[in-house]
Order: C-alpha cells, then structure tokens, then sequence
C-alpha cells in the first residue's frame, strides 16, 4: 500500500470516532448495542450522585408543574384531568379559541425569565412533567404534531444550558395511565400495565427521548413514570418492576449514559415488596446489570421518610424526592427539607407558578376578572347538550375568552407574584 494511501485510511479511521460520538441518529452500532456518545453525565455512586466533576449533587429543585400536564385545582378548578379541562373550554367557547389558548399558554407559563428567577433562588434542578401525547398524533394542547414534544424538549434544554440548572425529565402521563387517577390524564385506571400496545407506546416513546437527549449533560436523569399504580389497584403491583425494567432496556438501545429513576407505587411511596433488590440490574455479577438506576419518591402532608432511606440503603442507589410542597405552614416545609438534606434526600418541590389566591408556590399567577365565571361553568351539570347551553349562556362567550385571554397576559413571568416566603422555606441557600 502506497504511503499517502495509508495516510488516508488512518486519518478516516481516526475521524469514525468522532463521528459516531457526535451522532443524534437512531443510536446504535448494530445488534442491541448503544453507539458510543462522548458525553459527560451525572452518575450514580452508592447512594450518592456525582457530577461530571467529581463533586457531589445534592438536588434541590422544584417542578415545571401545571405547564405541560393541566392539573385542575392549578386552575381553581375541581380535581379535574387535563382533557377534562380541554373538555371544557371547548364546550364553553369552542375548540379553535380552547387551541389558541393552550398554544399561548405554553408560550407564556415558563419562559426563560420563568428559568433565570429559579435560578436565582438557589435551585440546581427543575424537573419537567411531560404528557406522552406530545410526542404522538394524537391532539393535545392544540397540537397533533409528534415532534411538538421534542420541540418543547430542546426549549426547556436550551433555557437550561443558559442558566445552569439540571434537568429531570418526567414523564406524568403515559399512554393508558400510569396511576389510575386524574395526575395520569387517564380514564380512571391505569392500563398501561394491562395492555400491550400501551406498554410498547411507552418504550417507544422514551427511547425516543432518550435518542434525542443523548448527547445532553444538562439532563441528570429520565424519571420513567410518576406515581405508577394507585393503592386503589394494588393488585397490579407485580407489573411495576418488569415495566420499569422494560423502559430501562429500551433506553439502554440509544443511551447507555443517563440515570434512569424508578418511582415507587401508590403515588412513588412503596418500594420494598414492589421492587426485587436481587433483579439482575443490581447485580454487578449480572449481564443486566445497570449501575445507574436511581429511585424517586414523594411525600405530601407528612414528613415520614423512613421507609424511603432504608430502601436507599438497602438497594445501594440514591433516592430523590421528586415532589413533596403544599405544607400546612412554612416552618414545616422548612424543617422538612433540613431532614431531607440531613438523610441525603434531595428534593424538587410541586410546583413552581399556580393560581391564586393559594400562596403555596415560588410564583402566583393573579386571577384575572371573571375566571369565577369560568369556574362556575367548570362545577354546572353538563351532562347533556341542553345543561352544557343553559351554563354558557350563563357565562358568556365573549366574557369568557376575555377572562382567558387575560389569564394568559397574568402567567407571564413579569406579572406574576413572588412569594419570597415559601420558597425561604425550601431550604434552597
């Protein structure tokens, strides 16, 4: 072989490399096997995470809440879903308007001013509740695009890159329901566990997520299911960890860099008994084994964390309590989050911007004139078309997309109310 000739191959072979570390593309190098991605990732040690640098992370953190998964009482409204919400506004002035709503919603909520202000109060970590049905066809918040949610994805990434917060990445509602409730956007049961199409949805899904977020060091870990498995279906615990373990692998086909963090059933509180400390992705003497899996638990109205630090050290993995907030008083949420960070917990607290008058949150959107229209027409009957006229005709559709139009201009960051004393009681500087 001539000399410029071996010159020229060494010089290709030295590039594929780079090229392969580089890739966003579908994230493998053949048979089951990730391609390599140069990236540097927060990982798991023992109980503790550690990032790029060799320091430790404690979390403290709050949620990107209400944003992109609608919950009702964020709204004052009753305990409703978010297409029960859509739902709603549709029949009260009409799906075009109900889109544009949602569209300059997602627009207006969180923004990077939203970012640089939670910044500022001393968070390193926000967590971000994704619907699985922005990255579908199917409609939601005004959109039926399946590359929405990746849109959305690399926003939020790209507020993080500038202000230097890690992002967990949640996934709050899965196809067929994850918990069975109105957090899940379900239909009151979660048959993600039952039903094989929904399952295959979900890896799917988080595979690509995974793909797409795998060359991000900002992101610290996929959160696979929120609050999976309601205590009102118990009988499906034993379905948790296969379903876990299935995302996990799937993932594992695109991204063998990012903690993967597994919730506990009955809203992320049960651990031991649902999950086998003795699977083979514990096992360092097994060919499953995945050194960063880390686990997620939540706690509202009580500070009992027990049981979560003894299932931490039992299983040798961090565990990080992805919600907890709305306490009875700030000094308790104060000295809630000193046990948390005495027992090695971290923490991001639910949620970040709500409606008021509630003051349980970093910001308030103000209530703007004749929402408690809107809520009256949310609590009428309208189970059938004539309740449905006899409840607008009682608001009015013009006073309503006023009252709505006027929530928008109220969520901006800049017209929001800090409430300094609650998020003093985070425990965050």
């Amino acid at each position: 072989m001539k000399k410029s000739n071996l010159l020229s191959l060494l010089l290709t072979l030295s590039v594929l490399p780079l090229l392969w570390s580089c890739s966003k593309s579908d994230g493998t190098s053949g048979g089951d096997e990730p391609a390599p991605v140069n990236v540097k990732c927060v990982r798991v040690n023992g109980g503790d995470l550690i990032q790029p640098d060799g320091s430790h992370l404690f979390v403290k953190g709050v949620n990107l809440a209400h944003w992109l998964n609608a919950e009702g009482y964020m709204f004052n409204f009753q305990k409703r879903s978010a297409h029960q919400i859509d739902e709603m506004f549709c029949q009260l002035v009409g799906p075009e308007y109900t889109a544009k709503f949602w569209q300059d919603f997602i627009d207006n909520f969180i923004t990077i001013e939203d970012m640089k202000f939670i910044k500022s109060t001393g968070v390193n970590t926000v967590r971000l509740p994704l619907h699985y049905k922005l990255f579908t066809a199917e409609s939601y918040m005004g959109s039926n695009d399946p590359d929405f949610g990746y849109e959305i994805l690399d926003r939020v990434i790209d507020w993080c890159r500038q202000t230097g917060i890690y992002l967990i990445i949640d996934m709050h509602c899965a196809p067929g329901g994850n918990a069975g409730d109105n957090i899940d956007d379900s239909f009151g049961y979660p048959w993600l566990f039952t039903n094989e199409h929904d399952r295959k949805l979900v890896c799917d899904i988080w595979t690509g997520i995974a793909d797409h977020c795998k060359g991000e060091s900002i992101v610290l870990c996929y959160e696979l299911l929120n609050e999976p498995i309601s205590g009102h279906y118990s009988e499906l615990y034993p379905e948790l960890h296969p379903m876990m373990k299935r995302i996990t692998q799937a993932i594992r086909k695109v991204d063998p860099n990012h903690i993967v963090m597994w919730g506990g059933a009955n809203y992320n509180e049960i651990f031991e008994g649902v999950f086998d400390p003795n699977d083979g992705i514990f096992n360092p003497r097994s060919n499953e084994y995945d050194p960063n899996v880390m686990f997620a638990c939540h706690r509202y109205n009580g500070d009992w964390i027990d049981p979560f630090v003894q299932w931490r050290d039992r299983i040798g993995r961090p565990m990080v309590m992805t919600e907890w907030g709305h306490g009875t008083t700030d000094q308790w949420q104060s000295d809630f989050a000193k046990k948390m960070q005495d027992n090695n917990i971290g923490y991001t607290s639910w949620p970040y911007k709500m409606t008021g008058p509630w003051e349980s949150s970093y910001t308030m959107v103000v209530e703007p004139k004749n929402w408690d229209k809107i809520i009256e027409f949310e609590k009428a009957p309208r189970m059938n078309y004539e309740d449905i006229r006899i409840a607008r005709e009682k608001v009015g559709q013009d006073v309503a997309r006023k009252a709505m139009a006027d929530y928008i201009e109220n969520c901006r960051f800049r017209n929001c109310v800090q409430l300094p004393h609650y998020i003093n009681s985070m425990g965050l500087k």
